[in-house]
């Protein structure tokens, strides 16, 4: 575990008798007192209605302990802000109307719930690799040619691949093959890119086999590696929380490469696994106060250093050893790579 990033455990959310306990929860000052879920909601937006900081729902949610899937809310379910001894709490009750009733429980269909975050600015990173480890994509089968000399190659279209030696695996994801991510402080390398590009049968083995892609994300090229596909299944419902007090990092990486980084663009994290890092954990941004030279006065020295500026909310969604990956949730300012994430 890495010492000068977590300095602490991970702080659970008391849980009592179906009651998250309340600390430090500011309420929004143009909250609704009432709200009822609609489909397109996101967890997050739907407590950003109530709460100052949408991260902190746990603190203050309350679902009868009888309704399965307790954190999870349908389209049709009712929000109501009410006060338990002076604190406040969210309480919901079941609306909507494809409840399926049993003598003692009511089961809800996991697909139908409200996300937590907007699904589609992630939902190609949610199982598929991308962090590999030094030379892990070296002995992968490679692209070496598209068929029928396409220029950009895509879903539908065809490539041949060297290396595909086991004749039990029919089926591939491709991947672009990228740099190192490195740790700014230490400079360690705590891992190499491979941004998922694509997934498609062998069609015909031999030296070169033929591959049908069926699905891209992005452009498929000479060079790409191909890994045996990924049919997991992804964690689509998280559940926010704080990283411990005294943790800090940076984003080492904005994936595809923008310059500045707003709401929804997906970062990496120089926090893994080995740090403490955890799927949920929520982190503020802070853009790194500048470096400039004092022209007024020669009391104190010449350079300064302006105040750190928070810039926005990460909350980590995918979690490897060194490394992690997380969504902007928002954004107050730009944000760039070797900004710094910490606390809340």
């Amino acid at each position: 575990m890495s010492t000068k990033k977590l300095l602490g455990m991970v702080l659970a959310a008391l849980l009592t008798t179906g009651t998250l306990i309340a600390a430090d929860v500011v309420l929004n000052p143009d909250h609704p007192d009432r709200y009822v879920v609609v489909k397109g909601d996101t967890l997050w937006d739907i407590s950003g209605r109530f709460l100052r900081d949408p991260w902190m729902w746990p603190e203050v949610w309350y679902v009868n302990p009888q309704v399965a899937n307790p954190h999870l809310i349908y389209p049709g379910d009712i929000l109501n802000l009410v006060y338990v001894a002076g604190k406040p709490q969210i309480q919901a009750t079941r609306g909507h109307p494809d409840v399926k009733l049993s003598p003692s429980i009511r089961e809800e269909s996991l697909e139908n719930a409200i996300p937590t975050i907007p699904l589609d600015a992630i939902k190609q990173f949610l199982t598929r690799v991308i962090v590999v480890e030094e030379g892990e994509m070296e002995s992968s089968p490679y692209v070496v040619q598209a068929a029928d000399e396409h220029v950009i190659t895509g879903a539908g279209d065809r490539i041949y691949v060297r290396g595909i030696e086991n004749r039990d695996v029919t089926l591939f994801d491709v991947y672009n093959p990228g740099g190192p991510y490195i740790d700014p402080d230490t400079g360690e390398v705590l891992g190499y890119e491979a941004l998922y590009a694509g997934t498609g049968p062998v069609q015909s083995f031999g030296d070169p086999a033929t591959v049908k892609l069926t699905e891209t994300s992005r452009e498929v090229r000479v060079g790409d590696r191909l890994r045996p596909a990924d049919r997991s299944d992804p964690v689509i419902h998280f559940q926010p929380h704080a990283v411990p007090s005294g943790t800090e990092g940076h984003i080492i990486s904005v994936i595809d490469g923008v310059t500045e980084i707003g709401q929804f663009n997906v970062v990496a994290l120089d926090l893994g696994a080995r740090d403490g890092m955890e799927i949920g954990h929520v982190m503020r941004v802070y853009q790194q106060g500048g470096l400039i030279k004092d022209t007024v006065s020669s009391k104190y020295s010449k350079t300064v250093r302006l105040p750190d500026e928070e810039a926005g909310v990460v909350m980590v969604f995918r979690t490897f050893d060194k490394v992690s990956f997380g969504l902007i949730m928002a954004a107050t300012r730009a944000i760039h790579v070797n900004d710094f994430v910490r606390t809340p």
